[in-house]
């Protein structure tokens, strides 16, 4: 069948070769942190000054700014035996963050685990295999480890699936395993909002270990990038991002109680089962049988990692959920920016708390909490992929000495990542990414002059001071949604970052 995308009240791009320019309905805004981290410049990591000073977390616990110089930090895992594990897709690779062995409350280190991947995003442990989601297929290399810290891979990774469809605003594929042994693969949907050609896509999958036997476990699911098993029930949950551009406060996003075969309403219903503006009409029989949602977040919060806690030493906390709030860009007041916990009560009814907060107050914003996880002794720690950094939070106050107490080392700044270049080559590259540029109406979003009227305009600056030639490139490669993917050879992508980083020292 034909595509069909709603163009009324959403958001219309406009692409050329690659690039999109964003065409909003009156009153509707882009705001907050979103085109900064579009266009993947994120911000330095904050300091212990404020670090202490801004976030908070529950009484008896004490947060600490375990890793920096993470950029793009998305997914953690712990192996098997306690190494951590991130994933940063616009490396291309699997980071692992030392331990604290010398107990200052900071990682003594990283080291690259696994290198060359495609956009690698959720990634599990499995009888001696590491299984990573790449955004077409999934990989599967061996590794060893003789305790923590001490994690190997070996021979190149092998694409147990491949063909899974790719692309568009939601190319992130967060994988793990289930309590039944299956290997489940969450495939988020091509568009804001949109009948999709590809069933597989706003779905999550269910394989065997092995790559085989691949089904659509559930439907209707928009962009579910953190889900996890409830344990003493093995009820499987799962965030899910509602779509954008019905206003400030509609459609709330969602956790769902996954069900096998089960429909949960995108595109044609939102929330509570209102049927959608642009895709709702004619379709009353999938929306009759959508399941509701289990819990509902404020609109546009964008809910992403989850974690249920299972240490003991949880306390209060055991069996709640925590869920990384990376928040809002389609509001006019920004909301989320935040870690939450939810609580069931008796009767399975779910409640919704702060559990570390201060990312965002007054508008003004110093990180995006994108995943969640426990560690092997309780601790908590939470990924941060617009300041590059992990937090851990533990119970007890921070030791004299710690991290706590000790200023934060600078980031690390390119002086001119052009100097290798020869001057001529410089020039002409310069011009062949100035062509792109136009071409591909980059300026509709980023120069005043070329924006549409009601454009909320990005301007770009000091990109040299963040990125080398191979750093834009890697982010041309790999953007941040809802800007989609630009398709450009490897050679046009370094013209254009070359363009860039000349243009906008």
């Amino acid at each position: 069948m034909m595509r069909k995308v709603g163009i009324g009240i959403g958001l219309f791009l406009v692409c050329g070769i690659s690039a999109c320019q964003f065409l909003l309905p009156e009153g509707m805004v882009i705001r907050g942190p979103i085109l900064s981290s579009m266009l993947g410049l994120g911000i330095d990591a904050p300091n212990e000054k404020i670090v202490q000073g801004r976030l908070r977390v529950p009484p008896g616990y004490h947060v600490e700014l375990f890793a920096e110089d993470v950029p793009n930090a998305r997914v953690m895992r712990f192996s098997p035996q306690g190494s951590l594990i991130v994933s940063q897709p616009r490396k291309g690779q699997l980071l692992q963050i030392l331990g604290d062995a010398d107990g200052d409350g900071r990682s003594d280190g990283q080291a690259v685990l696994v290198e060359g991947l495609d956009q690698p995003h959720g990634f599990d442990f499995r009888d001696g295999s590491l299984y990573i989601g790449e955004t077409g297929a999934i990989a599967r290399i061996a590794f060893s480890e003789t305790g923590p810290d001490q994690i190997a891979v070996s021979g190149a990774p092998i694409r147990i699936v491949e063909g899974i469809p790719s692309g568009g605003n939601h190319w992130s594929r967060t994988l793990r395993f289930g309590p039944d042994g299956g290997l489940y693969l969450h495939v988020g949907s091509s568009c804001n909002a949109c009948e999709e050609e590809d069933p597989r896509r706003a779905s999550i999958m269910r394989f065997e270990p092995d790559g085989s036997g691949g089904e659509i476990y559930a439907a209707g699911l928009r962009n579910s990038v953190g889900f996890d098993w409830q344990p003493g029930t093995n009820q499987l949950f799962a965030t899910d991002n509602g779509r954008d551009l019905l206003g400030d406060d509609y459609p709330p996003c969602e956790l769902n109680q996954i069900e096998r075969g089960g429909f949960y309403g995108w595109p044609y219903a939102n929330g509570d089962n209102r049927p959608d503006p642009d895709f709702g009409e004619g379709h009353e029989s999938e929306i009759a049988r959508s399941i509701l949602p289990a819990h509902s977040f404020n609109a546009h919060n964008a809910p992403l990692g989850m974690t249920f806690l299972r240490h003991p030493s949880a306390a209060d906390l055991r069996g709640a959920a925590l869920v990384a709030l990376h928040g809002s860009w389609n509001r006019s007041r920004l909301d989320g920016y935040k870690v939450v916990s939810l609580h069931w009560d008796a009767e399975g009814r779910i409640s919704e708390r702060d559990f570390m907060t201060g990312f965002e107050v007054d508008e003004d914003v110093i990180g995006r909490p994108a995943d969640v996880l426990e560690g092997p002794d309780g601790s908590v720690y939470v990924s941060d992929d617009y300041a590059g950094v992990i937090y851990r939070i533990r119970r007890g106050a921070a030791k004299p000495g710690s991290a706590n107490n000790l200023p934060s080392p600078t980031q690390k700044v390119v002086s001119d990542p052009l100097a290798d270049l020869a001057p001529a080559k410089r020039r002409k590259m310069s011009q062949q990414g100035e062509g792109l540029f136009t071409a591909n109406a980059c300026g509709s979003c980023h120069r005043p002059a070329e924006a549409p009227a009601g454009m909320v305009v990005k301007p770009l600056r000091e990109l040299s001071k963040r990125y080398t030639i191979d750093g834009m490139k890697r982010f041309l490669t790999t953007p941040t949604p809802p800007m989609p993917v630009f398709n450009l050879s490897d050679a046009e992508r370094e013209a254009l970052a070359v363009y860039l980083l000349e243009e906008h020292p």
